[in-house]
């Protein structure tokens, strides 16, 4: 019998007879604490089984509950036990698709003539309750493609079989998991046994086309979670309640910010006066800074000839994300899904000389994305958004200076709307990809030196950037700690390329700029629906679409609150009024409900002594001052928020 070499990280080494499981080995090898907390192993950087034997020299890891790793295991195989106990259930009438794990839990998809509904959960928890007792273990077995195919045919599950069937042709093997009765496909690892699922919760159900295509079947999906701490699990259910609360479909309704309606077509926002006056203090304050740091402003249309989308590539490699084309005097036109070849053409119309460079060009531009049906979601995922797009060209000398001067800008439009938390991401070349491997070289390091200029810490994300170029992505966290993605910084050497751009450089020859694409926010929608679930509604004074609401006690102040009113909005304050014959407390209730940051309360007194008394949207309440204090206080508060 040969003997074999297994040892981990930084320790100990031993011998042992080929064949020894990973969960052998590891009582050698690692203490009895770290031992019992591990529900599977790192066998030469791949994740394995703790039965897993071993037949070559390995460096073992151990994979503890208190990973990330291991979580998601732990989500996988709750998957599994969530697909046992439906089987267990409903027998034959359900045939079983795919059930992965995804962030805070795991999905499984089921074809069943009658869907799941939330009426359905108690009885399935309960039955996965009753697998998790009965400790089954997860058991791994590998068959031929053809064998595994005959099995699942005989199972009846024909997702299974078609899973198989559109694998490579050099697949000539796969592996199974079976617990209990019930086998899944999967290549694994798992928890040893259906006992380390102690807390778990279905949370919800939707529908789901199979394979995400709406020419198949529609599935219902099941949504769980779980964790190995019941406190966990409770910590994360406040969470969902919480960011329930949130919603920003919810409040975007309640506060009156905007609608969406089927007459006018999914995934297309209607901004309500509140909604818009919101989306221009953004987009003043975004040109505001813009001008300040050397950008210039652009407007362009919001459809072009066909033939532009070609030039550009976008009909080569986004085209399933575009809509189809109009026929305008016989030549064919697309809505843009981007607003880079329009800026293109302004550069084209002029000739440059490397003493203007960089040239920095922005623009709030409507663009237009073919999103399915099901993957709308309020202002997070829509068809028709506003993308605070800029484009820089610049001279190859230029562009690390230039990446860091947009990343400065980026963390200060940031932290002004209230996000300083973030992680930040560098994507690198792409498997297909265009371009030589010399620019690639060229922007990637550019993007390395600009972040580490300015002190951030960031992760590689490989083969994750766009075909024509790397990228930094920032994903902003919210009060809540969910990542959203937002800001973005790309380098892009095709597009100059294929639109023959040029400028003339100090030795009088013609030279092709660098072309940098830039998004802060993202797309405005996206970036509202952030930060309303961000603040829960009530945004910081300088955001807040209406700062003040005058409320009178009775009518006989009505004139005075008038006069109130007029100097406010003179002032430029965002002020409305409540001047309806309700009781005082109603009115104050629905400002409060409104997210209105000071009610303005006016009584007899306050009319004699030409003051307010200032409410504060926490119930906490000032003393009277005058208007013209009011005034001054709203506009030290703004300055502080912004400056």
């Amino acid at each position: 019998m040969s003997v074999i070499s297994i040892s981990i990280p930084d320790g100990d080494t031993i011998k042992a007879a080929a064949g020894i499981t990973a969960q052998d080995a590891l009582k050698e090898l690692v203490s009895n604490k770290k031992r019992k907390q591990a529900i599977a192993v790192l066998c030469n950087g791949r994740q394995t089984d703790l039965s897993a034997q071993l037949t070559d020299d390995t460096v073992l890891e151990p994979i503890t509950i208190n990973s990330e790793e291991g979580l998601e295991i732990l989500h996988h195989s709750s998957a599994h036990i969530m697909a046992q106990a439906v089987k267990e259930l409903y027998g034959q009438d359900v045939k079983v698709a795919i059930g992965p794990s995804i962030e805070d839990g795991y999905y499984y998809d089921f074809d069943r003539p009658v869907p799941f509904t939330p009426d359905d959960f108690a009885a399935i928890e309960d039955k996965m309750a009753a697998i998790v007792k009965a400790r089954q273990p997860f058991t791994r077995r590998e068959l031929s493609r053809s064998e595994a195919v005959a099995y699942f045919e005989e199972q009846g599950e024909n997702y299974k079989v078609e899973l198989l069937n559109d694998m490579d042709d050099d697949t000539e093997s796969v592996s199974l998991y079976q617990q209990g009765e019930f086998t899944d496909l999967c290549r694994g690892p798992h928890i040893p046994d259906t006992s380390w699922l102690k807390s778990f919760k279905l949370l919800r159900v939707a529908g789901s086309y199979w394979r995400g295509n709406e020419k198949n079947a529609m599935l219902t999906r099941l949504y769980g979670t779980a964790f190995f701490d019941k406190k966990e699990l409770k910590r994360y259910l406040n969470r969902l309640e919480e960011a329930k609360k949130r919603d920003h479909r919810r409040l975007g309704k309640e506060l009156g910010l905007f609608t969406i309606q089927d007459e006018v077509g999914p995934g297309l926002i209607l901004w309500k006066p509140r909604g818009a006056r919101l989306r221009r203090i953004i987009e003043d304050y975004w040109k505001d800074e813009h001008y300040k740091n050397g950008y210039e402003l652009l407007y362009t249309p919001h459809i072009a000839r066909q033939d532009l989308w070609k030039t550009s590539g976008h009909l080569d490699f986004y085209a399933e994300n575009m809509y189809s084309a109009i026929e305008i005097d016989k030549v064919a036109y697309q809505l843009k899904p981007m607003n880079c070849p329009f800026h293109i053409g302004i550069y084209n119309a002029d000739k440059h000389s490397y003493r203007e460079f960089p040239i920095r060009w922005c623009e709030l531009g409507t663009v237009y994305r073919y999103e399915r049906t099901g993957a709308l979601h309020g202002l997070m995922r829509v068809r028709g958004f506003t993308q605070d797009d800029a484009h820089i060209f610049c001279r190859p000398d230029q562009l690390e200076e230039e990446i860091f001067n947009i990343i400065d800008l980026n963390l200060h439009i940031l932290k002004t709307f209230g996000f300083s938390d973030y992680d930040v991401y560098l994507s690198t070349r792409p498997e297909k990809y265009v371009g030589s491997d010399e620019h690639w070289e060229m922007s990637t390091v550019a993007l390395e030196h600009a972040m580490e200029k300015k002190g951030l810490k960031y992760e590689l994300d490989p083969g994750e950037g766009v075909f024509y170029g790397p990228k930094i992505d920032i994903k902003i966290k919210d009060q809540l700690g969910r990542s959203w993605q937002c800001s973005t910084i790309q380098v892009d050497f095709n597009l100059p390329e294929r639109f023959g751009m040029s400028y003339t450089g100090a030795d009088g020859a013609e030279h092709q700029p660098i072309m940098i694409h830039r998004a802060l926010m993202g797309s405005l929608e996206r970036f509202i629906g952030v930060m309303i679930e961000h603040y829960a509604g009530a945004f910081p004074l300088w955001l807040s679409p209406e700062q003040a609401r005058i409320m009178n006690i009775t009518d006989d102040q009505a004139s005075y609150c008038e006069k109130v009113f007029s100097s406010l909005r003179q002032a430029g304050v965002r002020v409305e009024k409540d001047l309806r014959n309700e009781k005082l407390n109603y009115k104050i209730r629905e400002a409060q409900m409104m997210k209105t940051p000071y009610m303005l309360i006016i009584g007899e007194r306050e009319k004699e002594d030409a003051t307010v008394t200032v409410r504060l949207r926490s119930g906490k309440n000032l003393p009277p001052m005058s208007v013209s204090d009011f005034i001054e206080m709203v506009k030290r508060e703004c300055g502080d928020e912004v400056g």
